[in-house]
Formats: C-alpha cells, sequence, structure tokens
C-alpha cells in the first residue's frame, strides 16, 4: 500500500489518508490490530501517531497492542452530509471511542451492527454515551481496512 490513501471508495466514502508517522497504524488494522503508538523510551502512549514525544521529546517509538474495548466518549448523527456517498447511508453516527486500556486515547469512526456492515445499521436512538464498545475491522477498498466499533452488548 502507498503511503498515502487518497480519494473516495467506489461508494463514494472517504479514505483515510495516512503520513509516515501514521502508515503503522494503518498496517495493522489491514492485519485486524489495534495499536497505539507509544514512546519506547518513557512508555507513555500518543495518539494520533507523531515523530517526537510530547512528554519526554524522544524521538524512539513502539505500537502496543490494544485490547480492542472502550466506551463512547462522544457522538454526531450528521446533518446534512456534506457528501453524496454518505448522503446515501443517512442517518449515520461518528463516534469518539476511548479506549479501556488506555484512558485518553480517543478514536473516531462508525458505530455499526457488524464489521462489514452500512453505516446507518445502527439506529441513531440506540447510541449512549458510556455504551461499551469493541473493535471490528473492515476493508472498505482493495488494501484499505479502517477500525469501526460494534456494541459489546447489544
Amino acid at each position: 500500500m502507498s503511503p498515502m490513501m487518497r480519494g473516495t471508495t467506489d461508494n463514494g466514502l472517504l479514505l483515510p489518508v495516512a503520513d509516515e508517522d501514521g502508515q503503522p497504524f494503518w498496517d495493522f488494522a489491514a492485519r485486524g490490530e489495534l495499536r497505539v503508538q507509544a514512546c519506547a523510551d518513557c512508555h507513555r502512549l500518543r495518539f494520533p501517531p507523531r515523530p517526537c514525544c510530547p512528554h519526554c521529546q524522544s524521538f524512539a517509538d513502539e505500537w502496543r497492542r490494544m485490547s480492542g474495548r472502550g466506551r463512547i466518549w462522544s457522538y454526531v448523527v450528521p446533518h446534512p452530509p456534506l457528501l453524496p456517498g454518505y448522503a446515501e447511508q443517512a442517518p449515520y453516527n461518528v463516534i469518539v471511542v476511548e479506549l479501556t486500556d488506555a484512558p485518553g486515547i480517543r478514536l473516531v469512526g462508525n458505530l455499526v451492527a457488524h464489521a462489514d456492515a452500512a453505516l446507518d445499521s445502527v439506529d441513531p436512538a440506540a447510541l449512549r454515551i458510556g455504551a461499551s464498545v469493541e473493535v471490528a475491522f473492515t476493508e472498505i477498498a482493495p488494501g484499505v481496512t479502517v477500525p469501526r466499533w460494534l456494541l459489546e452488548r447489544p
């Protein structure tokens, strides 16, 4: 996969854009692993990925595997959808998940009924701050896998 993923999927959804620091996140996602960058010197986690530790200024990093569990920290149901590919799936959600094993690390994604479900597969009325979720990985285009989220107890 190229270091920069640009454009949209066949159905008009946006593809992630990976830079040199974030590319490992996407490579691990393609293998079905949720990993977060950590400082190899002071061992503190950081997200989004970046070249230098904001705590000790070290340039040494490592990628730690996470459990894939978290809680909905925030969410939104976009109105109106701005791009046609998203308008076709409205109403859909965008959630912010705080990882259970990494408090303070938050990832943005979508809550779906199952890994390959459409973005509108969960009724917006089912969204709750604090709801327990677990990660699922979905290939949205050839070679491009993204984390999505499932309710632990739907």
